[in-house]
């Protein structure tokens, strides 16, 4: 299982998701700090899920963290995140 499929496995089972996106970011990094030739170190993710209702920013950022925490103990380097409510989707992230 690639580390995207395991991100988004996880997410999943945790916040059940209307939307989930996590790209691989990784080629655009290359040679950069946490880089390794693999890929697999770079994400951006997008998430659609009641879970966030209610939530700052900081603290749907902490709770993703908090799923992904083995992750990003090992091969994430960098993950950028796009949290959302379903009844924010449509306009920018708080």
């Amino acid at each position: 299982m690639t580390v995207a499929e395991t991100i988004t496995r996880k997410l999943s089972e945790a916040l059940a998701p209307s939307e989930i996106q996590v790209v691989d970011d990784s080629a655009r990094h290359a040679g950069h700090s946490g880089a390794r030739p693999g890929g697999e170190t770079h994400f951006n993710v997008t998430l659609v899920a009641a879970a966030f209702a209610g939530k700052s920013r900081l603290e749907r950022q902490r709770l993703v963290h908090a799923i992904l925490s083995d992750e990003l103990a090992g091969p994430v380097h960098a993950l950028s995140l796009r949290l959302i409510a379903p009844d924010e989707a449509g306009r920018p992230a708080p």
